[in-house]
């Protein structure tokens, strides 16, 4: 059985990691880490990952950008697996994920769920074959406490389109203020916040005369918890290196 450091662990997804980690034989959560160190039923509950003091096969990362730095230091200190699903990171700190993953097994997705993956593929194969005579839009939906916006996943699904392009778009975030026609080479990213909304992605590929709509709409945040669960065991036991969803899905 694969023991687990939860970091983030009091947060929405936290609770929802640790409600699917009971429902399994396979792994279990042996310590967490939250700004609120409200004890859990079953596991002691740290501020910091440097009050710990005890040893997991692999942490779980569904906290804030802040903790970042430290959670890395403790994996390489400890050669201890990461899985990374953290969203709101910055360039630097995506670097330092990378850096990272040359010593310790780091798995990374802005997204745990398969379904959002499956999206990106589709969507990367639709640039291929539209190419630009087509417009490219992304519109993204979440609930009212995410702080973050544009989401990691439609970031996530702009830079797998991008890399479809001779020439890289730009990404568009805000055209409020702008009083021209859209640029041909550009993304147009746009971020909905509201109610309770799991996560909604739909990336919208205008031409002339018709368009395709590709679509995923989360209904629980279970498919996120069971996701970074199966990278956890995933990546338990692999090499040094940088592993993302691609690789858990190849794998199965």
């Amino acid at each position: 059985m694969n023991s687990i450091l939860l970091s983030g662990c009091n947060g929405q997804m936290g609770k929802s990691i640790a409600s699917c980690v009971d429902q399994r034989d396979d792994c279990k959560i042996v310590a967490g880490l939250d700004i609120s160190n409200t004890k859990n039923g079953s596991f002691d509950v740290y501020k910091s990952v440097d009050d710990f003091k005890g040893e997991v096969d692999v942490i779980i990362d569904f906290s804030h950008p802040s903790s970042l730095e430290k959670l890395l230091d403790f994996a390489i200190k400890t050669k201890t697996p990461a899985v990374i699903a953290t969203t709101g990171l910055s360039d630097k700190q995506i670097q330092s994920i990378k850096d990272a993953s040359k010593v310790v097994p780091i798995f990374f997705s802005a997204n745990m769920s398969l379904g959002i993956n499956l999206v990106k593929e589709l969507a990367q194969k639709a640039t291929k074959v539209l190419g630009t005579s087509f417009d490219i839009e992304i519109v993204e939906a979440h609930h009212n406490k995410k702080i973050d916006a544009p989401s990691g996943t439609a970031l996530m699904l702009a830079d797998a389109i991008s890399e479809q392009f001779i020439d890289p778009p730009t990404y568009e975030f805000d055209r409020h203020s702008k009083r021209v026609k859209r640029e041909k080479n550009e993304i147009g990213i746009h971020a909905v916040r509201g109610g309770t909304i799991v996560g909604e992605h739909e990336i919208i590929f205008a031409g002339h005369d018709e368009i395709i709509k590709i679509s995923h709409t989360a209904m629980s945040k279970e498919i996120f918890a069971t996701g970074s669960i199966n990278a956890a065991l995933f990546i338990c036991g692999k090499p040094a290196g940088l592993y993302s969803m691609n690789d858990l899905i190849d794998s199965e």
